[in-house]
């Protein structure tokens, strides 16, 4: 099952089944279930998605050989997953000439409400404040007014559960989260 997700992707907050896409096209496998076969023999048949040169369109393997290879494509804990080579490589020579040097800490960052994280780690330089970050990844812009479209200012966090209850009870709102969906299996070796 192929699930196209476009770019720009907004859900409802009682939507159910776009999280659930969203989520299975994040974790999709390595491998399409489409391409992946078992054959009478129990060894495993890859359709390849175009023909060799020599005119070679399926890949035929033992099940553990299938599985050493699968294992492979996981990588190595605790370490970054893009690897630079070349003038970008950590130790190159001539890194320094083509990587911007960051900006000297002789004035601090101004702190905004609401960036309790980053008063609590000092001076993270690197980091975003967590509503920009809400803008960027739900394009949620919390410190813009939707009626009038004027600046907000951020003048507290609420995260106990019993204080947000009442308060979602007072202005009429659902209380109680919308319920779970019950999860769904899907199989990875799918027989043809």
């Amino acid at each position: 099952m192929a699930i196209r997700m476009p770019q720009a992707h907004h859900m409802a907050a009682d939507d159910r089944r776009g999280p659930e896409q969203l989520c299975r096209y994040i974790t999709r496998p390595a491998i399409s279930n489409e391409r992946l076969s078992v054959n009478r023999v129990g060894q495993v048949v890859l359709k390849l998605k175009k023909a060799w040169r020599d005119g070679t369109s399926h890949h035929v393997m033992e099940q553990m050989e299938f599985m050493q290879r699968l294992a492979a494509l996981v990588p190595r804990p605790r370490l970054h997953l893009i690897r630079f080579h070349g003038v970008l490589a950590p130790n190159a020579k001539l890194r320094k000439a083509v990587v911007p040097i960051p900006p000297t800490a002789s004035a601090p960052a101004p702190m905004h409400a609401g960036d309790g994280d980053q008063t609590r780690a000092g001076s993270a330089k690197g980091r975003m404040r967590w509503a920009q970050l809400l803008k960027r990844v739900f394009d949620i812009d919390i410190e813009q007014c939707p009626h009038c479209g004027g600046q907000l200012k951020l003048i507290a966090a609420i995260e106990e559960p019993a204080v947000i209850q009442r308060i979602l009870t007072h202005l009429g709102l659902a209380a109680p989260p919308p319920p779970r969906a019950p999860a769904v299996r899907v199989g990875l070796f799918e027989a043809a």
